[in-house]
């Protein structure tokens, strides 16, 4: 196995760090390839801008437009490229963050939006009367998985499905869904540490042996079981989920899952 982590904490020592070393000691010393993106180390620039694509930048700037032209015509910089070659020789990522505002951290979003070019990550595939783009469930990085390993400051109850933050798999939907399993990314069910502001020795212990309980079955956790775009759950081009497909009572994210079989 091939695992690029992709870390994104400024503290050395924070909770996230630990586990980010536990998952790099882990998995090396279960015979696999490891490398990793230390952003706040690696002073990752996250505001995409037109720096980013040279003379393929237009005036006024189109993003979508303007990364696609420079990715194609190999003019990305080399910070990008960099990230992408990582990406393509992964045949796993694992994103290791605090749970920051109900989000990821802005230099983990602006690594997303930088590295996730046009052409790379999105709007490639046939567009079609049956077929609308090669994502949600295939793309370019089709055939990697991916996991989240997150942190909270808040206890588990709070991100139950009646507590008052939401619930957890609703909260990283929009991360799981719709960042990686878009371009094709097979996305594990998440890690979640609760609680890390109050964290005792004690606790981090049982958190440590949980997080390399996860890490030694990466291989064979399957993934969770979002419906995919063209292979006929959803109308094109209006990409609504058909009709009768959604089971009793379920609405919001929840329709865009699959029954577990």
């Amino acid at each position: 196995m091939k695992t690029l982590i992709v870390h994104a904490h400024p503290e050395p020592k924070s909770l996230n760090s630990s586990l980010k070393d536990l998952a790099v000691t882990t998995l090396t010393n279960a015979g696999h390839e490891v490398q990793v993106s230390d952003l706040y180390a690696m002073r990752w620039k996250a505001a995409a801008d037109a720096a980013d694509y040279g003379v393929h930048a237009s005036h006024p700037l189109s993003v979508a437009a303007d990364s696609g032209r420079a990715f194609e015509a190999g003019a990305l910089t080399a910070d990008v490229v960099a990230e992408q070659e990582k990406l393509l020789w992964a045949d796993t990522v694992i994103l290791q963050f605090p749970l920051w505002w109900y989000s990821m951290p802005a230099i983990l979003k602006g690594w997303v939006d930088r590295v996730f070019t046009y052409r790379f990550a999105y709007g490639v595939g046939e567009h079609s009367a049956t077929k609308y783009g090669e994502r949600f469930g295939e793309g370019t990085l089709a055939g990697t998985r991916a996991l989240l390993s997150v942190t909270t400051g808040g206890p588990e109850s709070h991100y139950a499905p009646r507590g008052i933050n939401g619930p957890i798999d609703d909260l990283l939907f929009p991360i799981q869904h719709g960042i990686l399993y878009y371009p094709g990314i097979d996305v594990l069910p998440p890690f979640v540490a609760h609680g890390s502001d109050r964290m005792s020795g004690e606790d981090y212990q049982d958190v440590a042996k949980a997080w390399e309980q996860r890490l030694r079955t990466l291989e064979t956790t399957e993934p969770i079981p979002f419906r995919r775009q063209n292979f006929g759950d959803y109308e094109i081009p209006s990409l609504h989920l058909k009709e009768g497909l959604e089971p009793a009572g379920r609405t919001g994210f929840g329709l865009h899952v699959r029954e577990a079989r």
